[in-house]
């Protein structure tokens, strides 16, 4: 801040130098001879910052920063990075797809931009705090707010992949006796769990109110386990598809991600 003179400040748009430019002009020519550098960092530096926010599409600068800070796991976003790679092992079986978890907007959002792919979202928390965008598909059918622990509002074999993330870890094995078996009901040709690994942080308290209970993050023996007890088989040719379009992708996942067929 400019200190204050005892006598009345100069208009500085009517200032002038000698040679008829604004003082502050030359003023910042000099400056910039001398540093270069130092300006041309300052501009990258914006530019760099603008794409943090911005540069991925449905996804906000803010989750992104509350994601790295707090030492969250979001595997809501990590089906968003996977979509290449899951089309390249699911092929033609990607043409009609359920995305079942928090955020559903932003997924379903992402696929509808894919080329030949249809998708819906199942929403099993409030969204009072959505954007103009989920709302939009939420008004149009797209997405649906609906409690998980119930019986899913479709058909059987209705979509031909039903990827769900963030959703079963909330669940107690009660509901998930329940809903795993829904999910699979559903899909006609596969099932992808996306599911947090147990030394990730991610049952703060503020996830208490609006998922009721804590995350149960659980190993993948656990679920292998489970998945057997449930008649849900690994599908071992997508996965072995899945892994090497990973590998060339040099993708590593933030997340246990499983492939199942669909009950028969």
């Amino acid at each position: 801040m400019a200190m204050a003179m005892a006598r009345r400040p100069v208009n500085p748009s009517r200032r002038v130098s000698e040679n008829g430019a604004p003082p502050f002009a030359s003023s910042l020519r000099s400056r910039s001879r001398s540093h270069p550098c130092l300006l041309l960092a300052l501009i990258l530096g914006g530019f760099l910052l603008i794409g943090y926010f911005y540069g991925d599409q449905g996804t906000s600068g803010v989750n992104k920063i509350l994601t790295r800070v707090e030492g969250d796991f979001s595997c809501t976003l990590e089906v968003q990075r996977t979509i290449p790679i899951l089309k390249t092992a699911y092929g033609d079986g990607m043409y009609k797809v359920l995305h079942v978890g928090p955020d559903s907007c932003s997924v379903v959002s992402r696929l509808l931009r894919e080329k030949d792919t249809e998708a819906w979202g199942v929403e099993p928390y409030d969204i009072e705090d959505a954007d103009r965008t989920c709302k939009s598909l939420v008004h149009k059918g797209f997405v649906r707010v609906a409690d998980i622990k119930f019986p899913l509002p479709y058909r059987e074999k209705s979509f031909s992949l039903v990827i769900v993330s963030d959703a079963l870890d909330y669940l107690s094995p009660k509901y998930l006796n329940k809903t795993l078996p829904e999910l699979a009901r559903v899909a006609a040709d596969g099932l992808v769990i996306f599911t947090g690994y147990p030394h990730h942080r991610k049952a703060k308290v503020a996830d208490q109110s609006k998922y009721g209970r804590s995350a149960k993050l659980r190993s993948s023996t656990w679920w292998i386990r489970y998945f057997v007890q449930t008649s849900l088989k690994e599908n071992a040719a997508i996965v072995k598809k899945f892994e090497q379009a990973a590998a060339k992708r040099s993708y590593t996942p933030n997340c246990q991600i499983f492939h199942l067929n669909s009950h028969s």
